[in-house]
Order: structure tokens, then C-alpha cells, then sequence
């Protein structure tokens, strides 16, 4: 049964999901211009991770684990950049009202968390297009976006950066494959 070829075959019927086949979506509530563009130039990001804390409860020189809240690590997503810096530019001004570079302020009209964060989506397709896994990540803001390294001796090659999103929660939204994220 362990060295058996045929076990393996009948169990994986899909022929494997491809990491290859992935869309994210973000949307900026800062600037939409580059909501749409944004889809097509995200190249690498991560489905969430799931994480529960641990709660060492020791009795008579033995401990047990009991578990313990739900943590969210932040979630990072790897950006192809062009020449019109459209995503890029998008994303510091979502920062920059989140809080001014120079005026210490914040840009969205009141202090509510509400008002700067916002959602993303990452879908996972199928070989055949249709949508196997959707998962919405909810409360994101943009933490970090990392510099661009320019070099004389980097040739053929376009710029990148990456983005780190802070955010609440996620959940699977969509897919054929269930939804354990409620």
C-alpha cells in the first residue's frame, strides 16, 4: 500500500492545484486607480496561514497544551513595477493618509481605523479557470512598502518591491472546496 503508484494516482484526481494559477485582488481606499492594475502585476503572494496560540499549563512536573488565541501574521505579496508607477504610487498614498510623512496626520477625514483599512481577496484557480479557493483578508492596510534596489550592473530585469499588509482576520469566501474559515 505505501509503494503503491496506483494509491497515489486515485487519490490525487485534481492532478495537483498549481501554484502558478493565482489572482489577488486589493482594494485601496486611498486611490483606486490602480485597483484593477494591481491584479496583473502582483506576481508572488501566500494563501493565509492559520495559527493558534499555545497555553503551557503545567501539574506535577508535566505540561499540557491548551489552546490559545488565534493570531494573524502580517500577509506579503511581491509587486512587478512599471514604468508608469501606477500601483506603486497607489499604495503610498493609501500609507501616507494612513499617516502624512510630513504632517504627522491622518489623511482620511477622522481617526476611525475603519476609514484606512480595507480588504484584499487571493483566489486559486483550477487548471480548467474555475475558482477552487477564495480567501478575503479583512482589516488590511498597508504596513511596509519595501524600496525598490536600483543597480547600474542589473540587467535584463524589471523593478520589484514587495508590500506587508497588517490585518484582522480572514476567511474563505469562495471555491469548491469548502469554507472552514467561518
Amino acid at each position: 500500500m505505501a509503494f503503491s503508484i496506483r494509491d497515489i494516482k486515485s487519490q490525487l484526481v485534481g492532478g495537483g492545484a498549481r501554484p502558478t494559477n493565482f489572482s489577488v485582488r486589493i482594494y485601496n481606499p486611498a486611490s483606486s486607480v490602480a485597483d484593477i492594475k494591481a491584479q496583473f502585476m502582483i506576481e508572488a503572494a501566500s494563501l493565509p496561514p492559520s495559527s493558534l496560540g499555545i497555553i503551557p499549563v503545567g501539574y506535577f512536573g508535566r505540561t499540557i497544551k491548551l489552546a490559545g488565541d488565534r493570531t494573524y501574521p502580517n500577509w506579503n505579496v511581491n509587486v512587478i513595477n512599471d514604468e508608469d508607477f501606477l500601483v506603486r504610487n497607489a499604495l503610498e498614498t493609501w500609507s501616507n493618509a494612513i499617516n502624512g510623512a510630513e504632517s504627522n496626520l491622518r489623511g482620511f477625514g477622522g481617526p476611525n481605523p475603519a476609514l484606512y483599512k480595507s480588504q484584499a481577496q487571493v483566489i486559486q484557480y483550477g487548471k480548467n479557470g474555475q475558482v477552487i479557493r477564495e480567501y478575503q483578508f479583512n482589516g488590511i492596510w498597508p504596513a511596509e512598502v519595501t524600496p525598490i534596489d536600483l543597480d547600474w550592473n542589473q540587467t535584463d530585469t524589471i523593478e520589484k518591491f514587495s508590500l506587508e499588509f497588517a490585518y484582522d482576520s480572514w476567511e474563505v469566501i469562495g471555491g469548491s472546496t469548502g469554507n472552514p474559515g467561518t
